[in-house]
């Protein structure tokens, strides 16, 4: 139901943007670290490559849903002994964050159609889920001026690569 009221509200620009300076590390790393407790009962190999102070002029709060629902589904889908990488590194004016899986993996035909609303894979729908989150993700970078794409395949994993302007 959340994520229903926020894309609804996103989707009808009731939500803007509210750019502000902050450490783009820092947040991530507490994104990572409100799964602790799943990777550690799953046995998941956390890899990181954040290194401090990467600081970036964006909407801290909305960016946090993209990172949550990112690692949110790359926990969701990467079975037990699995292991999970989360980069962030400076390439130009950019920043750029990179969220892999060695889970399941998608077919270029989902790839199409995973930022879709209610759109959910056959995986999906095996283990929960109301087919919004990526949905919200892409309205969130649509709207904070980022981009996202994924390279995956089926029973290799997932990288999402977003990539946002630093303006520092």
């Amino acid at each position: 139901i959340t994520n229903i009221l926020k894309l609804n509200k996103l989707e009808n620009q009731q939500i803007f943007p509210a750019s502000e300076r902050f450490d783009l590390s820092e947040l991530l790393c507490e994104c990572l670290l409100q799964f602790e407790d799943i990777w550690e009962k799953k046995n998941i190999d956390i890899e990181t490559e954040i290194p401090d102070e990467i600081f970036i002029n964006s909407d801290s709060e909305l960016l946090g849903l993209v990172w949550n629902n990112l690692l949110s589904n790359a926990f969701k889908f990467t079975e037990n002994g699995g292991k999970i990488t989360l980069r962030v590194f400076a390439e130009g004016e950019n920043a750029v964050v990179q969220i892999s899986d060695t889970g399941v993996g998608i077919s270029p035909e989902v790839g199409a159609r995973i930022f879709d609303k209610f759109y959910q894979s056959d995986n999906s729908r095996a283990t929960g889920g109301n087919g919004l989150g990526l949905a919200l993700v892409k309205r969130v970078i649509d709207i904070t001026g980022s981009d996202i794409c994924v390279e995956s395949a089926p029973g290799r994993g997932s990288t999402f690569t977003v990539k946002m302007q630093r303006k520092i």
